[in-house]
């Protein structure tokens, strides 16, 4: 079987989705922040060293998502992290501590939450109450997918006079947000579109086909928990499975699940790309 040599995967909206969703249900509507202990510096970006005084006896008034990020909101502002490649935020208990922690999350209750990352591609950033629009990581972002602003007419104007592939072209998070190399193959898959393929020679009914093939794709992994490819856990420690539903991504080689053609393997933008040169003609 032929294998297309990769790197590993940054987790995507799914899989960052699912950890919103576990760390929103571990926290609960009444947590309170006591402290935030920083314990390594060496990340991919400097922590904001006035996190410990800006988060101190803070409620958690909400988790929410914006593209790959997660933020962890308070009265004061909000706390933003991103998982980078190995990043976790994980209910650990008192004396399991890693030397991969970079902070703990102390709660009023007695719990701990540490943001773990051993390849320290991860971010840990700091909001200003009112300042998430104009933050420099949040403000050039394009829409959410699973939003109401990402339509085929969005993405046939976005698309015109684009000469970049099309499987690049909706990985760039300033077009689409939070689909990565993984859901991108697959959703491309199922919308019968060859990843190569300039982006602006898309058709309508074909951008209505992608649009609606990321949708899909992305529901289902969200409700599989993410796909596990290397180091991706949930808040609570568990993997994702939508890995064992992938029709494309990582089968160079192997049978289409469609049509039995010997599935491709190649690269682009530095990415690896897999499809299906009957179905994806």
């Amino acid at each position: 079987m032929t294998k297309c040599k990769r790197m590993g995967e940054v987790p995507e909206l799914p899989e960052v989705e699912t950890v919103r969703r576990g760390l929103e249900r571990l926290l609960g509507s009444t947590a309170v922040i006591r402290a935030i202990r920083l314990q390594r510096p060496d990340i991919r970006f400097p922590i904001p060293k006035e996190l410990p005084r800006k988060l101190a006896r803070q409620p958690v008034t909400g988790v929410r998502r914006r593209a790959k990020y997660l933020l962890i909101e308070t009265p004061a502002g909000i706390l933003l992290s991103h998982l980078g490649m190995t990043g976790t935020w994980r209910l650990v208990e008192r004396g399991a501590e890693d030397k991969h922690d970079h902070c703990y999350l102390d709660l009023e209750d007695g719990r701990r939450f540490a943001f773990r990352d051993p390849r320290r591609f991860g971010i840990i950033d700091w909001i200003e109450a009112g300042g998430e629009a104009a933050h420099r990581r949040l403000k050039d972002l394009g829409p959410e997918p699973l939003g109401e602003a990402w339509t085929e007419d969005y993405l046939w104007r976005a698309s015109r006079g684009r000469k970049v592939a099309v499987k690049v072209f909706v990985m760039n998070q300033k077009i689409i947000v939070g689909v990565g190399n993984i859901y991108a193959s697959e959703a491309l898959f199922r919308a019968r579109i060859r990843p190569g393929r300039p982006s602006g020679r898309l058709t309508r009914a074909e951008c209505g086909r992608l649009v609606l093939a990321v949708r899909e794709v992305l529901s289902e992994a969200i409700a599989a928990g993410g796909s596990t490819i290397s180091d991706f856990r949930h808040a609570g420690g568990s993997s994702g499975y939508f890995q064992n539903s992938f029709r494309v991504y990582d089968r160079g080689g192997e049978p289409c699940t469609a049509c039995g053609a010997q599935l491709r393997a190649g690269a682009l933008g530095g990415r690896s790309t897999f499809w299906c040169p009957r179905c994806q003609a």
